[in-house]
Order: C-alpha cells, then sequence, then structure tokens
C-alpha cells in the first residue's frame, strides 16, 4: 500500500494536458483543484508540462520537455489528461529513431513510461454507476443499470505484460512479435492490492454482499495466466475473510455486463485490464465517466480513461466528468496517505457535486444525454457550483 506521507501546507501537483479533449477536461481539473484548495485551505502548485503527439509532431524528437521525467517523480501527484494524435497520414503519431522510444506511440513518455519508472504497478478503475444515470445504447437512452446492481473495482497489472515495450517489427514487414512478460514478483503485489481493496471496502459485491476478489485470466491456453492463477491461490490464502473466485476472461466480458452485481474487486493481467475496464465503463455511462487511478507504493498518476478523442477537439462537447472524477480520487489517495482531512473533504465535495448533477439530469453531455446536450465548459461550470455549495 503507499507509504505514509506527511500532511503538507502545500501539494505540488503536476498537470500533463496531453493532447485532443485532454488539453480541455485537464484546464477544467485545474480551476476546478484551485478552487476547492482555496476553501479548503490547503494550496497547491499546479505545473503544467506539454506532452503527446501534438508536442512530438512540434519538436520531432521527444514527446515532452527534458526533465519531465524527474518532475513527475519529485510531484506529490501527478493529472493526466490524455495523449495520442493522428499524424498527416491519419496514422497514430509514433517516433522514430529515438533509441528507447524508437517505434513507440507519442505520448509513451508520460503514459507507459511514468508507469514503469514510477513504478506505478496497480491500474485501479472503480466501477460505479450513480444514480440517474441514462446509458446511451443503439441511440436510446434509459437507466439499465443502477448503483444497486453495479459497484466493482478493477485492478490491473500496470508495469509489464504486452504493454512493457518489448517486440518488433521485420524489416520486410512481413512478421510482428510482442512479447508477454509475466512475473510472480509484478502478480503478486497486485493480486495483494486486489485482496486489500476488497477488506477495505467491506461492503462486497453488490448481489449478495460478499467480499469476493474474482481472478480474470485465460489460464487453459496462457503460459503468463496460469503463473498469474497460482500466485492468486498463493495470495489468496492470506486472506481467508475474502471469497476466491476466478473467470476466464472471455466469458467474463459477457458476465461483466449481463451479471455486474456478482463483482466486488476483479485483478487480472495488463492488456486484459485495458480492454475490460474500458468494456465495464459501459456500465457507468460510458467512458465519460471512468477513472483511472494508477497508484505504487510511493507516486499517483490519475487519469480519465477516455483517451485524446481528436474528433472532439476543440468541439467544447467531451465529457468533463472523468477527470474531475480522476481529480477528486487524487485528492482523496494523497488525502488518506497524508492523514489531511482537508483534501478528504474536498474529495467528498466533488465526488457529490457530480452525483447531483447526475441525478438531477441537467447539464449533461451528448454521451449522457443525447441531442441537445449541454457543452463541455457548461457541465464543468456547473460541477464547480455545486462543489463550491458543499464546502
Amino acid at each position: 500500500m503507499p507509504a505514509p506521507r506527511e500532511k503538507k501546507d502545500r501539494y505540488d501537483i503536476v498537470v500533463l494536458p496531453g493532447d485532443g479533449i485532454g488539453a480541455k477536461v485537464a484546464n477544467d481539473a485545474a480551476t476546478l483543484l484551485e478552487m476547492v484548495a482555496k476553501r479548503c485551505g490547503f494550496g497547491v502548485a499546479l505545473e503544467e508540462i506539454a506532452c503527446g503527439g501534438k508536442f512530438y509532431l512540434q519538436h520531432g524528437s521527444r514527446d515532452w520537455p527534458e526533465g519531465s521525467e524527474q518532475k513527475c517523480a519529485d510531484a506529490d501527484a501527478i493529472l493526466l489528461g490524455a495523449v495520442g494524435w493522428a499524424g498527416p497520414d491519419g496514422a497514430p503519431v509514433t517516433m522514430k529513431g529515438n533509441g528507447e522510444l524508437d517505434g513507440k506511440m507519442a505520448g509513451w513518455s508520460p503514459v507507459i513510461g511514468n508507469r514503469i519508472k514510477l513504478d506505478l504497478y496497480a491500474n485501479v478503475r472503480p466501477v460505479r454507476c450513480l444514480a440517474g444515470t441514462r446509458h446511451g445504447i443503439s441511440g436510446k437512452f434509459s437507466e439499465v443499470w443502477g448503483p444497486h446492481n453495479v459497484d466493482m473495482i478493477m485492478v490491473r497489472e500496470n508495469t509489464e505484460g504486452l504493454y512493457s515495450g518489448q517486440g518488433s517489427i521485420s524489416a520486410d514487414n512481413d512478421r510482428a512479435i510482442d512479447t508477454r512478460v509475466i512475473t510472480h514478483k509484478a502478480s503478486e503485489r497486485v493480486i495483494r492490492r486486489a485482496f486489500e481493496l476488497s477488506r477495505a471496502r467491506g461492503r462486497g459485491a453488490p448481489g449478495d454482499g460478499k467480499k469476493r476478489v474474482t481472478c480474470i485470466v485465460k489460464n487453459n491456453v496462457l503460459y503468463g495466466c496460469k503463473l498469474f492463477h497460482t500466485v492468486y491461490r498463493e495470495v489468496a490464502k492470506d486472506y481467508p475473510d475474502v471469497e476466491q473466485d476466478v473467470a476466464i476472461v472471455d466469458a467474463f466480458a459477457m458476465f461483466v455486463l449481463t451479471a455486474p452485481e456478482k463483482y466486488d474487486v476483479c485483478v487480472t493481467t495488463n492488456m486484459f485490464g485495458d480492454i475490460l475496464t474500458d468494456l465495464a465503463s459501459v456500465l457507468q455511462g460510458g467512458m465519460g465517466m471512468a477513472v483511472g487511478c494508477n497508484v505504487g507504493e510511493n507516486h499517483g498518476m490519475f487519469e480519465p480513461i477516455h483517451g485524446s478523442a481528436p474528433p472532439l477537439a476543440g468541439k467544447d462537447r467531451a465529457n468533463p466528468m472523468a477527470m474531475t472524477l480522476a481529480t477528486s480520487a487524487m485528492l482523496g489517495w494523497l488525502g488518506r496517505r497524508t492523514a489531511d482531512d482537508r483534501l478528504l473533504r474536498a474529495e467528498r465535495a466533488i465526488e457529490e457535486a457530480v452525483a447531483a448533477i447526475v441525478l438531477r439530469g441537467s447539464p449533461l453531455t451528448a454521451d449522457m444525454a443525447g441531442p441537445g446536450a449541454a457543452t463541455r465548459s457548461a457541465v464543468s461550470a456547473a460541477i464547480r457550483e455545486e462543489t463550491a455549495a458543499r464546502l
């Protein structure tokens, strides 16, 4: 679990706006953060660092400035907007001739690089459906799921597997190889965090109230999953009060939508977790409501999971709630590790503000309300107003 830190008068936060809608929602988050800090009586020093695909296209050799890695390491926490941009050919921008970065997406350094180098080994994604959420399915909006059956946490190993950058493409473009490495050490610590989260939540799965950790694998085929499952069984012995559950990944992809009430905390490997948490976001009202918390023992980076969405860039249509809730999650993580009640108060106020707007049904962006919906800036302003009223 994160190492305890001392309460501070001022917290240093690095903001990585990135590309597309990431820059706008990150700016909204920074404005909200400064407001709650002032009202709750703590200081924040925000340092914005440009990064991502557009930065690479402008500078040609790096996807963020020299020294950014150390600034992230020195910060109390990191807020990430989103990265990813298309080049003139329409394909995602990748970096060329950069040694370690050669062939990687432009934006690898602030995202995957931070996860690996800051040892942010657990990607923790809460999957909660707020009361009043209307789900857009086949062009129609209705309340398909709700708080009564959707309240789980997805925990994904964040530093190895298929996203660790071990791969290659042959010179003649005839063959590509991605190497998936799963280790006992990385598996053990992320699985243990999942069990600790189940204990800490206490309330268990919505369907039966049982504390339960579901291990999601493809251990009938893949050796990495066989090891992950073996480690899961080893760790589970230390948590007799938490029920064990194992799901094959392809079957879980169906059950998470048809029987979400079964799940309390779920843990899996890197790529499976990435795909499944995007799928699970459907239960929340879409990726515009979904938060990613990248945490380790000493560092934390918080982000919306919706990506940079270049088609929405500059149109004031993006849903700012995921970034807002990521900011709230950052304050909560930082407040608990520093025993700072001021940050926890701010966390609660932001969460309550978002919940109030969703329950009221206005203002909401198009992904949650359909045609005639509000703009991003209008929703952000409403969040600030609602939050301020609670402080």
